[in-house]
Parts: structure tokens; C-alpha cells; sequence
């Protein structure tokens, strides 16, 4: 096995002032050192460091030490410098680490590298006996080194280190363990940059760096990475003014994701720019943590582009970046995934419906296309296309199924919506690829060729099915109790054929957000400020005027007992026949319609489907039941569940 490669040149380039180069460097040596300082600054450490040839000194800021002191970092340790600052002490170069990551805890060492002369160590990997018995210049004789501050971010060496900083330093060896660096060579910038005479310090290149290595507190850098998506611009309102923004997803060579997001002047200047599955350059901009609602990637920070960030293409960049990266989630773990969990899933489509039309919540149209995926778990699950997907891969998709291919659907960054059953739904980033050259896509195809056609599946989204199987879990109210219903880890699905016998009124909806996010309203509490706006503390925004979402308590009852259930936006409208805002402005003007609403929507039999869940309120743990679907009662459809259910009964046919 060949020995591990340290980054060549490291010491010298760190020394002559380049704190971009991240080098791969070797602990050669490690010891404590006393510091006075603040109160509790406690003992520091002081290191040699290795390029393999060349070495310096360099001393561990306060938060590296429990690295040394727990043994991570130690003599013979591989580790990449992060951040570094190098000062100018006595005539000499002298280097404080500031982050630092471990790479290789323990390695021999490599190469036969040269020893700074004021160390103390000698420059052979192999040493006497006699040298660390007390004799003049040992480790136990040597005097430790004292580093006052005078500010304590900046040390300042006072006199040169005494005596042997380690016991015997091994030999090199061809076991050595392998380690390939993560660091990329220095980006070359365009024609256009050059010949522009001397480069200011801040001005020069940033060294390319991966997505992972990425954080809030480096200065200049860059990254290479593919677009893996775009999503559309969206226009919002704010305390400050109207303003529009957009992000892109980004992918580079080792495996990393990122986002990157531009508001208002920049997306006039990059979405044109930005194109889906061409490799970049990216450079400067700041580092915010990842809002996890929105942003599914693998990464807690997100890039938020700045007036001196650049995007310049790599047209040459073909095979280095993957151009895209999966990790599918089988349909039958769908079932499952929590509400609003993003999963890439990937399927055979049986069956595609047309496009329609429908009219968002903000009042808006968009396309809505829902198709079937099956796989070889045993299940199905309905995906729903919205917008651009509907009449792009959408009406692809249909034309095959039509002409009889059943084509392989990948989905990168789907929605799971757990709305009476699981189905999954497409966002502004997700992605969808027909027919892909993935091992999956091959070993679905063979199935599905060779008999996965006809095996039998069960949809995990039950508001799909025919309606005969959609009330196969039929209860009757008294059994949510009696059968011990929600009490395990996942909830109870069930369908109640009850009615509504009483609405509370006093507190029957909320004031919502109504900011739009991507394809989805916010609709989390907002309260009213100072200024007579609403404010969302999700969004950290104000707005004009509120949306009015239901969250009703009603009780339920058929020939076995009562109940109380929660229902929410939908469900609501359907039961009373009005939305929250029409309701509450009848009650806030008293008129006396609201009250005939409310009778109106009492006594009234229908199928109910439940989402029966134990939670907990305070000290107190209580079955809860949620109504997710109102269905009035169809006399031909019910009556043709009742016959199977006595024909099951009686073992008749």
C-alpha cells in the first residue's frame, strides 16, 4: 500500500500568507504548553506540522485543545486545516490553527521530512534510548514553552521551545494508510480576468473547495458543481417592499449539495444565466443556515448570492459531477414517511390521468396531472405532477401509457402528502426523469417485462381506490374506543358513516398566514402588532390582512355512541358549505345567516375518514381524532359495500 498524500508544498505556501489552500498536512509532533491569559484559559498545545518534506510550528487555538487533549489529534495524525492565520514573531512565520478536521487519527510518518531548527526533535526517524532518560535536551528535562496575549486572539511567542517534543518518531513505512485529499487545485480564471496588472489581495482567485468543507466563517471561496435544479421565480411582500427571488440546487464531484438562492437585483442577473445540469464556478456570497421546511437538501447551510458573487460556466465539465444523486425511497417505506417528507422515489407508470385545471388557494390556476407508480414492494402510490410537469414530462408520460410502453419515472425531491393515505406530490425543485440510466430504472424494467406486469398491489393512497376498497376499514364509533384505535407508533385510518350532532362555536378558526412559499401557503398562527399588521413569526413577516383557516371541534355520532374530532380547512368548508373567512364575517357583523349555517351542517349522515392518534396535552395523553375527508353518503356505492360486508359475513357469493 502506497503512503498517504499530503498536500506537496503545504508549509511553504501557508507560510508566504495563503490562508485559502485548506493543505492536508501530518501532526509530527505534539505537546503541551502553558499560556497565561484570560482566567480558565488552561494549557494550550503546540504542534509540528508536515508537508512530508517541509515543517513548521504551529499552536492550536483554545477551542482545538480538547482534540489533543482526548487523543483525536496526536503524533503520527492526518488532518486538513481549515482556517489558519500565520504572524510574524522573532523574525519568524509562525502559525495559530484556528478549525482544523481529522482525517486519519493515527498514521506513520511520511516522507522524511525536515525539522525547523528551534524544535529541538531530531531530524532522524530513529533515535537512542539515552535520549529520553533525563538527558540534556529530552522531553524530561525540556522547559516549557511560556506564550503570553497580549490580544488573545493573536499569540505572541516569547522565546523558542527547549528540549524533544516526543518519544521516538516511527520510520516510514510502505503500509502506510491511503488518504486522498478532498482538495481541489486552484481555479484558473476566465480570459477576461487576466491582464488587468497587479491582483489585489481580495481580488485574487478563491481556491475551489468542496460543498462540504463549506461554512459561515471562511472569507473567499469557491465551489464547482452541477445544477441539479432551478426552481421558477417567486414574488413575495414584505414589511420592506415587494421583491421576487429564486434558488438552484448544486451537486460537485464529491457527492455534496447545496442550495444557492438570489433575491430581487440578482435574479435578474443570474436566472437566465443558471441552466439545469451545466457545471459552475460559484464564488463569494454569505452562509445561513438551511431552512429545513423548505430546503430538502443534505446540508445545513444555504448560499445567499451577494453584488460581488460570480457564476461562471465550465463548459468543458462533463463526466467529473454526477448529474444528479438519488436516494430512493421504496413505495411501501413511503407509507410510512411523515406529511411533507421529500423522497425521491422511483416506479413503473400504469396509469396516467389527463391534465386539469384547478384554482389554487391564492386564486391562481395551475395544472394538476395525477399518474400511478408501482414497484416490486407490493405497492402503488399516486404522483401528483403540478404546473410545467403536467404538460412537459406529464403529456410525455401519457403518450407511452397510451401507445402501451409503461415507462420507468424517477423522482428527485417529491412531496409525501398524507391526506386520506400517502401520495406524493411534485415541488418546484423536484425533478423528473423518464426512462433513466440508473441500476434501479434496469432491475424495475426486468420485473416489470418479466411478470411484475400482472403482480398484484395495493395503493398506499387510499383516496384513489375504488370506492369498495376505500371503506374497507369501516368502524363504528364505539370501536375507535373499544379496539384500542391510535394507541400504537402510527395512527389508525379508519371511515366512520356518523353524523355531525354539535359545533362548538366560540373558537372555530384562526388567523393565518397567507404568504405563499413555492407551491404552498404558510398558514401557520399569525398574530396582530403594534402596526396593524399581521405577523408571522414562521415567516418573519407582516402582511396586510390574514387568511382564515378552520379548526373546528365537533362531535360525532351514529348508533353506537359519540365522539369528538378535529377538522381542519377542507374538511370544514365541506361540512358547513362556506369557507372560515365567509363564516367568520357573518358572526363578526351578527348576522343572522351564521347561525343558519351552523344548523344547516348538523344532522347531516356522512362517510368520514379519521386519523385516530394518541397525543399529549400537558401531562394528560388523549386519543385524538382528525377528520381528513367529508364524503356525502352515495346510496348506490354504500349499498354495494354493505352487500360485500354481509357476503363476508356469511360466507355467501
Amino acid at each position: 500500500m502506497t503512503a498517504a498524500r499530503l498536500t506537496p508544498n503545504a508549509v511553504a505556501a501557508t507560510l508566504a500568507g495563503d490562508i485559502n489552500l485548506k493543505p492536508v498536512v501530518q501532526v509530527f509532533d505534539l505537546r503541551s504548553i502553558t499560556v497565561t491569559g484570560p482566567p480558565g484559559a488552561g494549557p494550550r498545545f503546540r504542534a509540528i506540522i508536515s508537508d512530508g518534506v517541509a515543517t513548521t510550528q504551529a499552536l492550536f487555538a483554545a477551542q482545538l485543545c480538547d482534540l489533543a487533549r482526548s487523543g483525536l489529534v496526536r503524533r503520527g495524525a492526518i488532518v486538513q486545516l481549515l482556517e489558519y492565520i500565520v504572524n510574524e514573531v522573532n523574525g519568524r512565520r509562525a502559525m495559530v490553527i484556528l478549525n482544523m478536521e481529522v482525517l486519519v487519527p493515527e498514521c506513520e510518518i511520511i516522507g522524511n521530512p525536515v525539522l525547523p531548527p528551534e524544535s529541538g526533535v531530531s531530524n532522524s526517524n530513529t533515535m537512542r534510548a539515552d535520549q529520553f532518560n533525563g538527558a540534556p535536551g529530552s522531553t524530561a528535562g525540556s522547559t516549557l514553552t511560556t506564550v503570553t496575549r497580549s490580544n488573545y486572539n493573536s499569540p505572541v511567542i516569547q522565546r523558542p521551545m527547549a528540549g524533544n517534543l516526543s518519544n521516538m518518531i516511527p520510520r516510514p513505512s510502505d503500509n502506510a494508510q491511503v488518504f486522498q485529499p478532498t482538495v481541489q487545485p486552484s481555479y484558473r480564471p476566465a480570459p477576461n480576468y487576466r491582464n488587468r496588472g497587479t491582483i489585489m489581495k481580495n481580488d485574487a482567485p478563491a481556491r475551489i473547495i468542496p460543498i462540504s468543507a463549506l461554512n459561515p466563517y471562511q472569507g473567499r471561496w469557491a465551489i464547482k458543481a452541477r445544477v441539479t435544479a432551478k426552481g421558477e421565480i417567486r414574488r413575495y411582500h414584505n414589511a420592506k417592499g415587494d421583491g421576487k427571488v429564486f434558488s438552484f440546487d448544486l451537486l460537485d464531484s464529491d457527492g455534496g449539495e447545496i442550495r444557492a438562492t438570489c433575491f430581487n437585483a440578482l435574479v435578474d442577473r443570474f436566472y437566465e444565466a443558471v441552466e439545469v445540469g451545466k457545471v459552475y464556478v460559484v464564488s463569494r456570497g454569505s452562509l445561513k443556515p438551511a431552512k429545513k421546511d423548505y430546503n430538502h437538501l443534505n446540508n445545513e447551510w444555504e448560499i445567499f448570492l451577494e453584488s460581488q458573487s460570480t457564476i461562471e460556466l465550465c463548459p468543458d465539465e462533463n463526466s467529473s459531477i454526477p448529474a444528479m444523486r438519488f436516494s430512493f425511497t421504496s413505495i411501501d417505506k413511503i407509507e410510512d414517511s411523515e406529511n411533507n417528507a421529500i423522497v425521491d422515489v422511483i416506479g413503473v407508470v400504469t396509469s396516467v390521468n389527463p391534465s386539469s385545471t384547478i384554482q389554487r388557494k391564492n386564486g391562481m390556476e395551475t395544472q394538476k396531472r395525477t399518474i400511478t407508480l408501482k414497484d416490486m414492494s407490493g405497492r402503488s402510490v399516486e404522483v401528483t405532477m403540478w404546473g410545467d410537469f403536467c404538460n412537459r414530462e406529464g403529456l410525455q408520460v401519457q403518450e407511452m401509457v397510451e401507445h402501451g410502453a409503461f415507462p420507468v419515472l424517477a423522482v428527485k425531491a417529491g412531496r409525501v402528502n398524507d391526506y386520506s393515505g400517502k401520495s406524493v406530490g411534485t415541488i418546484s425543485s423536484s425533478q423528473l426523469l423518464i426512462n433513466p440510466d440508473l441500476a434501479e430504472a434496469h432491475s424495475l424494467r426486468q420485473w416489470f417485462d418479466c411478470g411484475g406486469r400482472d403482480a398484484s398491489t395495493q395503493s398506499i393512497s387510499r383516496d384513489f381506490t375504488p370506492a369498495a376498497s376505500r371503506y374497507e376499514i369501516r368502524k363504528t364509533v364505539a370501536q375507535i374506543k373499544d379496539d384500542g384505535l391510535g394507541m400504537g407508533d402510527k395512527p389508525d385510518w379508519v371511515t366512520v358513516k356518523a353524523t355531525v350532532v354539535f359545533f362548538k362555536t366560540d373558537s372555530f378558526c384562526y388567523t393565518a398566514c397567507p404568504n405563499v412559499i413555492g407551491d404552498r401557503r404558510c398558514s401557520k398562527k399569525v398574530t396582530k402588532s403594534d402596526s396593524g399588521n399581521w405577523f408571522c413569526d414562521k415567516c418573519n413577516q407582516e402582511f396586510p390582512e390574514c387568511d382564515y383557516r378552520y379548526l373546528l371541534q365537533l362531535q360525532i355520532q351514529d348508533h353506537s355512541g359519540t365522539a369528538w374530532a378535529t377538522a381542519f380547512q377542507e374538511p370544514g368548508e365541506e361540512l358547513l358549505g362556506c369557507s372560515a373567512r365567509e363564516l367568520n364575517m357573518l358572526k363578526e357583523n351578527e348576522d343572522p345567516r351564521y347561525t343558519d349555517v351552523l344548523l344547516q351542517g348538523l344532522y347531516r349522515q356522512h362517510l368520514l375518514r379519521l386519523k385516530v392518534k394518541e397525543e399529549t396535552y400537558g401531562d394528560e395523553r388523549r386519543v385524538k381524532n382528525t377528520v381528513f375527508k367529508v364524503e356525502r353518503i352515495d346510496p348506490s356505492a354504500e349499498s354495494k359495500f354493505l352487500l360485500d360486508h354481509i357476503s363476508r359475513l356469511t360466507g355467501s357469493y
